[in-house]
């Protein structure tokens, strides 16, 4: 029998969107995603957990252990637990942002649509950095080509029921390598360069995600990212949204936001930086979580 270990949700979430935003692209490698579930390997303890996330009838979360002859051993239902709540920012409270965003003119039909809505994060800071930076100035298909390449040469795998469960390479393993080797799958000069760089710092203490939440404030944080090597605002903030949980995060040259908001103006033309400014004026410190809500119209 597998084990199961059950995952309370807050009042405000939906698993249906979630999966929907899973299931996006078809050549994701660290996750195989279904209309109903997720299949991942996910840090716990000494050595990573293969879990299958479903909801149930109540609304709370079933973590399968599919690899497991028997139940979990209380530290690593105890991670995999934190990882998934930490996933799907489930620690949040969401009410400041449907009181707004339900008011507002331009989220208003994407919070109708998708309420319960979660930002699906990146826990791992070495993984959202390289994420960004694989994803600046290409189009989002080959984005996941080059993290499928990526991950698929230096992450380590677990194999089980016929196929690779992968994690996201250590950064440790790429401090180690020449920068050329990326090029050979596709990555420009530059961001190879960068990948590695950001990895040399990892693996030498220099940045780390415990080390950017300890800084004062957004502002600091945002300040420490850009002050590296192949880090600008918009991979800045996606980071500041996606792994250090940042609500207030806003990505404002995002394409994805600019075709989102095309769409949820009912334009033929995108609106411009210094409108899209003025729209979001509004959102506050929930501006990350109004970007997401708006991506969420594009697919």
């Amino acid at each position: 029998m597998t084990a199961i270990i059950t995952i309370e949700t807050p009042d405000v979430f939906d698993f249906a969107p979630i999966i929907d935003y899973l299931n996006r692209s078809a050549n994701e490698c660290l996750y195989e995603a279904d209309a109903a579930s997720v299949t991942r390997l996910v840090p716990a303890g000494g050595s990573p957990a293969l879990i299958r996330l479903s909801a149930r009838a109540d609304g709370a979360l079933a973590a399968e252990f599919p690899a497991l002859t028997g139940p979990p051993d209380d530290a690593t239902a105890r991670d995999v637990t934190a990882y998934v709540r930490e996933w799907f920012d489930m620690d949040r409270d969401l009410s400041g942002f449907l009181a707004l965003a339900s008011g507002d003119e331009v989220l208003a039909p994407a919070v109708r649509r998708f309420r319960g809505l979660r930002i699906v994060g990146i826990a791992d800071l070495f993984e959202a950095l390289c994420w960004g930076i694989m994803g600046q100035q290409i189009n989002l298909a080959f984005a996941y080509t080059l993290k499928r390449r990526f991950v698929e040469r230096y992450g380590a795998a677990f194999r089980w029921d016929g196929r690779a469960y992968r994690m996201f390479p250590a950064p440790e393993r790429i401090a180690a390598i020449d920068p050329a080797e990326l090029r050979d799958l596709q990555f420009t000069e530059r961001k190879a360069e960068y990948v590695v760089g950001v990895a040399r710092l990892m693996a030498e203490g220099a940045l780390s995600k415990a080390g950017l939440l300890a800084l004062p404030d957004w502002t600091a944080r945002e300040k420490a990212l850009t002050a590296i090597r192949g880090i600008g605002p918009w991979t800045a903030h996606y980071v500041l949204m996606r792994c250090l949980r940042n609500p207030g995060a806003f990505p404002l040259e995002d394409v994805g936001l600019h075709n989102a908001l095309k769409a949820a103006l009912g334009r033929e033309e995108k609106p411009s930086l210094a409108e899209i400014k003025a729209l979001a004026a509004p959102w506050g410190e929930w501006k990350a979580y109004a970007t997401f809500y708006l991506w969420r119209l594009l697919y």
